[in-house]
């Protein structure tokens, strides 16, 4: 049975960069991965792809034919691989039981009220694929009270729309302390708890906020998220072992990988490893390591790049017959672990 990810979200939330880093990832790690572009707009992919929306349809020739935008040219070819999923069949059942990322359009309409996508994902469904849905949102959406409400709408309506196992991700972590003081602790944006404490920072955000109405409209905001009970938040810094590692884990018990992968006794030990969530990263590890002591955990990791250059430039010692010596102590110090492999490339 395959796994698959469907990675959706807003325009900018780094949809590309991630299907980009986690396949690097997981080739790392010797877990078979391909990726396919669902998003017609997407001309210039950092990572291979084994399937292509482009080779079925053009946004160019449909803006020109139909008359449409950019937007309404994404839609009409959203409708159009729906129509043709036999395209899409025959071209995952190519890949075998390799693990699939889809990288899907930005425009929010589709993972909101649209029934394309929803179709699409349901038809691969029952190809037998066990499906994630992966809502990214860029982390900056915390620094500001309203930013972050909407947020919060949009993951729930996507949630509702998609009726999938669903993960919400802040993405760019890494970047959270370049956009200065949060007026909480991350845990309280990742956990979506006590939200009517947001309201005070909300009505300072703009005066406008102030008006009666947009007080009712606030707090009727806030009691329909925390009545559904649903939305709740991972973080992923994509440069990142551990982040990566500890949302691949999330993933894996969201869609069922985590209890028995596709390639199931032939798992490599850093499969076994990321499934058993090995050296993951709470919240609290994340506040400290992006937020609190962002640089100075920098500065431990340039130091341990460092040494590990050093340690790879060391000669090779060879004994009189010339044959190669192999440095016990030196070899522990490098550890087992491999890097994560991950190389994001990006995009002018």
């Amino acid at each position: 049975m395959p796994f698959a990810q469907l990675v959706i979200g807003p325009p900018g939330s780094g949809k590309s960069t991630y299907c980009d880093g986690m396949h690097q990832f997981m080739s790392a790690i010797g877990r078979k991965c391909s990726v396919v572009n669902l998003d017609p707009a997407n001309d210039h992919t950092s990572y291979p792809c084994a399937l292509d929306i482009r080779d079925l349809v053009s946004l160019e020739t449909i803006m020109a034919e139909e008359e449409l935008g950019p937007n309404g040219g994404v839609l009409y070819a959203l409708e159009e691989l729906e129509h043709n999923l036999e395209w899409l069949q025959n071209g995952l059942d190519g890949l075998g039981e390799d693990y699939v990322l889809f990288d899907c359009p930005g425009q929010v309409e589709l993972f909101t009220h649209h029934t394309s996508l929803r179709n699409i994902f349901f038809r691969i469904q029952k190809m037998g694929y066990r499906l994630v849905a992966l809502h990214l949102t860029d982390s900056y959406c915390l620094t500001l009270p309203s930013l972050y409400i909407s947020t919060l709408l949009l993951s729930l309506r996507s949630m509702l729309q998609m009726d999938l196992p669903h993960l919400n991700v802040l993405t760019k972590i890494d970047k959270i302390a370049s956009y200065g003081p949060l007026p909480f602790e991350l845990e309280f944006y990742t956990e979506v708890q006590d939200l009517p404490d947001i309201v005070p920072h909300l009505l300072e955000e703009s005066p406008m906020m102030r008006h009666p109405k947009f007080e009712g409209l606030n707090n009727a905001v806030i009691d329909l998220v925390e009545d559904f009970g649903l939305v709740g938040f991972e973080t992923l810094a994509v440069e990142d072992k551990k982040s990566m590692m500890t949302l691949l884990h999330s993933i894996d018990r969201a869609g069922g990988y985590a209890f028995g992968g596709a390639e199931g006794a032939n798992d490599t030990v850093w499969q076994v490893a990321v499934r058993d969530g090995m050296r993951t990263m709470n919240v609290r590890d994340v506040q400290e390591r992006w937020i609190d002591r962002k640089e100075e955990f920098d500065e431990m990791e340039r130091k341990q790049l460092d040494e590990e250059a050093k340690a790879q430039e060391t000669p090779t010692l060879t004994d009189d017959a010339g044959e190669e010596v192999v440095d016990s102590d030196l070899e522990e110090m490098r550890g087992h672990i491999p890097d994560s492999g991950v190389k994001v490339v990006r995009r002018p």
